[in-house]
């Protein structure tokens, strides 16, 4: 069999479909991670077959399965990329020689809660650390994550619906809380139960967002009705309206971190429980972390420390 001379024809653009395609199983998901039309990315495909000689990908109606071949390719390919990536950061540094940049990917929970306290920590420890953040939801990040534009995903773990490549490291969690002003008067008794809150006015997530509707169902389990909340999905709004009325928030406890540790708000104590949700980070399986996200989480489990020990 001739050769096929991949050193000076397999482009780094095919290279870059192929990787999107194996880690998003489905052409409407890699055309999306790459930022191409999904005629563009088929293309792409087909010039990268021909070049290579043998299929990579077989199509379902569930979406694509790479062949041997294929998984042997995308593999490369992905090692290729990381090692370009890992270039782009190195010459950064040598250029600035005085700092670097932290890629991160933020789910909206974490990026209004922990997140402030963990950049604040990190730029008076590690100052030449720059963060670039990218916030969005977790199916919007993960195939930033897998073609290598950020280094890790912070926020609540969802359990995926297949078996993937990411790895999901709890380190907190979220519980839903009833939140209240300081001086709220229902923080004068003791713990409080259902028919008290069902006087309340109830301030809540949009139903719009994941959040919301993850609420929505726990008030539904409480027997509490929903339908008569305020709802917003702006967080900044439900925290002025706390601090500013005898409203009642439903929402994850450590939305408000900042307020709970100032003292400007307070979880009300209830007589039941609520469900853990677990949150952390997301990485590649088999991807290295570089030094200045191993410090971002040496600083994340810092502050979730001190948060722990701090009663909130």
């Amino acid at each position: 069999m001739a050769t096929r001379h991949l050193d000076q024809r397999l482009r780094l653009s095919l290279l870059r479909a192929v990787e999107a395609i194996d880690a998003n199983r489905s052409l409407m998901g890699a055309s999306a991670a790459v930022g191409i039309s999904q005629p563009s990315l088929t293309k792409s495909l087909h010039v990268a077959e021909e070049i290579l000689q043998v299929q990579l990908f077989e199509r379902h109606s569930r979406g694509v399965t790479p062949s041997e071949a294929g998984t042997a390719v995308a593999g490369t390919a992905r090692r290729i990329l990381a090692e370009l990536r890992q270039l782009d950061v190195e010459l950064t540094r040598l250029m600035t020689s005085e700092s670097c940049v932290l890629s991160l990917g933020v789910l909206p929970v974490a990026a209004a809660g922990v997140l402030p306290g963990v950049i604040s920590r990190l730029a008076r420890q590690h100052p030449r650390i720059k963060v670039r953040l990218e916030q969005g939801l977790t199916d919007d990040l993960l195939p930033l994550l897998a073609t290598g534009e950020i280094e890790l995903v912070v926020g609540r773990l969802y359990e995926p619906d297949a078996e993937d490549r990411f790895v999901r490291e709890p380190l907190w969690s979220e519980p839903f809380s009833f939140l209240a002003r300081s001086n709220h008067p229902l923080l004068r008794g003791g713990r409080i139960d259902l028919e008290q809150l069902r006087g309340c006015d109830l301030l809540i997530p949009s139903v719009a967002q994941r959040l919301g509707r993850e609420t929505e169902q726990w008030l539904s389990l409480l027997g509490l009705d929903a339908a008569v909340a305020l709802r917003s999905g702006s967080f900044e709004f439900i925290r002025e309206m706390l601090h500013e009325s005898d409203s009642l928030s439903v929402v994850p406890r450590l939305l408000m971190v900042g307020d709970l540790l100032r003292g400007t708000l307070q979880t009300v104590p209830l007589q039941f429980t609520s469900p853990s949700r677990p949150a952390g980070i997301i990485t590649i399986a088999g991807r290295n972390l570089g030094p200045s996200a191993q410090a971002f989480i040496h600083c994340l489990r810092t502050y979730i420390a001190e948060i722990g020990s701090r009663g909130v």
